[in-house]
């Protein structure tokens, strides 16, 4: 598709040089941080209002053009691409923090700030925004995939942080999905209807987000295991005996591995857990003693803590760099990631069966995970240019589904569905995914608004 004459006037008028068809701007839109086959859009615009954003989707609506909002573009599912061409709507220059309540303990963000950005704002109020999904990804991104992280186990995710949003509809209307009330009873829970559409039913422009104090005392942990079972039952029953730890992370003695060779660690090669733990430091001091007892009780050979901020960034910077790390076993690969969760007491059980799985894969592959909600990733080094490496990974991701689907999770975690997960969602939703397309067509009845994602082919 390319944009007609009227509707190319109108958004050039509109925009003036915030509106591009040039060649590098699409390619940049076209959803490159995927193993999914990128496809740009016809053109790019970049508005600064919520008010810029309807007047674009009237302009496109008008033209039954495509419009697929795109923030930072971290997402990992195709979620950004343009299937069909038509409009991105990039809402990196809607980037302000619009108002904070400190006694409200809660803050108004433009869509697309980004959360390091949020929090360095927020850092002289003793404030923070603690959910944190690896990526520098946009506030107004991380809602439309319901994105959650590495701290989701004490704080949620974006579905328990985010109070309201403002919204632009296919048909162009600006609305609010709800108040700064910490909870409502009047009428639909449109906020939760919109957070993980994917911008498929509206696109967000502004969030309302809940804040949190930040704790007394921060220590961190690393923990060594004989295996998976024991670093996954440690991370359970931690959960079981009421800590709230900050984060608990688990990395496989190959993502150890890799991280070791490219963050220049000298971490023990084995089945690990990364832990946080927060709070006043009498609470700290006890949370240390039961997490010790728990760890050792499961075999745990090494364990070690860090309380200065500076070795706790280390950290978790070599943790967010485990994704790199592995593509970079193998020079030249591309990233194939996948995740699911599933109930904290099936979580063991799960991460031996995909580790069966990849006994015998040929593609270099790390295991890491949220593990303190049951959410466990793999990320797949593939070559590009070898369809059978495909082939062996679309295999061993299935079976990871299925083994998830028949203990009651889900096919996908945090990463969302795309076009990625979607051949999974009827498995996983039965009678309800006829809803979800009931909702599609009600909202978005010339499927103009990212069309493609989430629902699959009827």
């Amino acid at each position: 598709m390319t944009l007609d004459p009227a509707t190319y006037d109108a958004l050039s008028a509109l925009l003036g040089d915030r509106f591009s068809i040039r060649a590098a701007d699409r390619d940049h839109h076209a959803g490159h941080e995927t193993h999914h086959t990128p496809q740009p859009p016809d053109a790019v615009v970049w508005p600064v209002s919520t008010e810029e954003v309807a007047e674009v989707v009237r302009i496109c609506t008008a033209a039954r053009v495509p419009v697929i909002a795109h923030g930072l573009g971290s997402s990992l599912e195709a979620h950004v691409a343009a299937l069909r061409g038509g409009v991105s709507i990039d809402m990196m220059r809607m980037d302000r923090l619009l108002r904070i309540s400190p006694d409200d303990l809660d803050c108004t963000v433009e869509a697309g700030i980004t959360r390091e950005a949020l929090n360095a704002q927020l850092r002289d109020t003793g404030l923070f925004f603690p959910v944190d999904p690896g990526a520098n990804a946009t506030i107004g991104g991380m809602s439309a995939t319901r994105a959650s992280g590495t701290s989701a186990v004490r704080y949620g995710t974006m579905a328990e942080n985010v109070l309201n949003l403002t919204v632009v509809t296919p048909q162009g209307e600006v609305i609010r999905t709800g108040r700064r009330a910490r909870k409502s009873s009047a009428g639909y829970d449109l906020t939760h209807l919109y957070l993980g559409s994917e911008g498929t039913l509206g696109i967000i422009t502004e969030v309302t987000l809940r804040l949190h104090g930040r704790p007394e005392e921060v220590l961190a942990a690393v923990c060594t295991f004989p295996g998976p079972a024991e670093a996954s039952r440690t991370a359970i029953e931690a959960i079981q005996c009421g800590l709230t730890p900050g984060r608990v992370e688990y990395m496989d003695a190959g993502a150890v591995a890799a991280v070791n060779a490219f963050s220049g660690l000298a971490e023990t090669v084995a089945d690990t857990l990364f832990v946080e733990l927060a709070g006043s430091t009498a609470e700290v001091e006890a949370q240390v003693e039961l997490f010790r007892s728990l760890a050792e009780a499961n075999g745990c050979s090494g364990f070690r803590w860090a309380r200065a901020e500076e070795e706790r960034n280390r950290l978790w910077k070599a943790r967010h760099s485990a994704y790199n790390a592995t593509l970079a076993l193998r020079p030249g690969s591309r990233g194939w990631p996948t995740d699911v969760c599933v109930p904290i007491g099936a979580l063991a059980d799960c991460i031996v069966h995909a580790k069966a799985l990849l006994a015998d894969c040929p593609v270099p592959y790390a295991i890491m995970g949220h593990v303190g909600d049951g959410n466990f990733h793999v990320v797949f080094a593939i070559d590009p240019e070898n369809p059978a490496d495909e082939a062996v990974v679309t295999a061993i991701n299935s079976a990871m589904v299925e083994k998830a689907l028949s203990v009651d999770g889900t096919c996908t975690g945090e990463h969302g569905v795309g076009i990625g997960k979607q051949k999974y969602m009827a498995a996983e939703h039965g009678p309800a995914l006829a809803v979800m397309r009931r909702l599609k067509a009600a909202l978005d009845p010339e499927d103009l608004f990212n069309p493609g994602k989430i629902l699959p082919p009827p």
